[in-house]
């Protein structure tokens, strides 16, 4: 009887999904490997390669940068910070594996922004996006300098996507910060 019951035990524990949880995967942002899309002298947008094929437009203009995730998004629907910037060279991908295979649900990059007075850089932000189709944006941003703990907050923060509304939430601002 005791071997029968294992026996089930472990049949029921392989139809579940494996460990329920979170996890991260980089991607490279480098300009020289995406596609140019437009460019004029009023800024430029780029097709860049994203996690497992996931699309991702970045573009510029007025020298801040937006970064754009999903099927079928427009320019318009990217979101930048209030200073002058520019992205950092990796981009964190936040995957769950709550259905049982991981999938992105979130994104966390580092932008640096410029001072307003010499246009250097002065600032760093953790910027978490949500993906959710038809509701990806920004949920939380994070100064890297001011916390020494930003990776994890941004961590945090990115874990909780989902149950943010664009329309209607706020931006939250985690920890002290500085940056702008």
């Amino acid at each position: 009887m005791k071997q029968l019951l294992a026996a089930a035990l472990a049949l029921g524990a392989l139809a579940t999904p494996v460990y329920a949880g979170f996890n991260s995967a980089y991607t490279d942002i480098d300009l020289d490997e995406c596609l140019v899309l437009d460019a004029d002298d009023f800024g430029a947008s780029w097709s860049c390669p994203g996690y497992k094929g996931y699309p991702l437009m970045v573009t510029e203009g007025d020298l801040r940068f937006s970064l754009i995730y999903g099927f079928g998004a427009k320019m318009a629907d990217g979101q930048t910070l209030p200073p002058f910037n520019h992205v950092g060279e990796k981009l964190e991908w936040r995957l769950s594996n709550e259905l049982g295979r991981w999938m992105p649900i979130a994104t966390i990059v580092r932008y640096y922004t410029a001072d307003p007075e010499t246009g250097e850089d002065k600032g760093q932000v953790l910027v978490v996006t949500q993906l959710v189709e038809g509701n990806s944006c920004h949920i939380a941003y994070i100064d890297a300098l001011a916390n020494p703990n930003a990776n994890e907050l941004a961590r945090e923060a990115a874990d909780k996507a989902g149950s943010f509304e664009c329309a209607r939430d706020e931006v939250e601002i985690i920890g002290k910060f500085t940056a702008y």
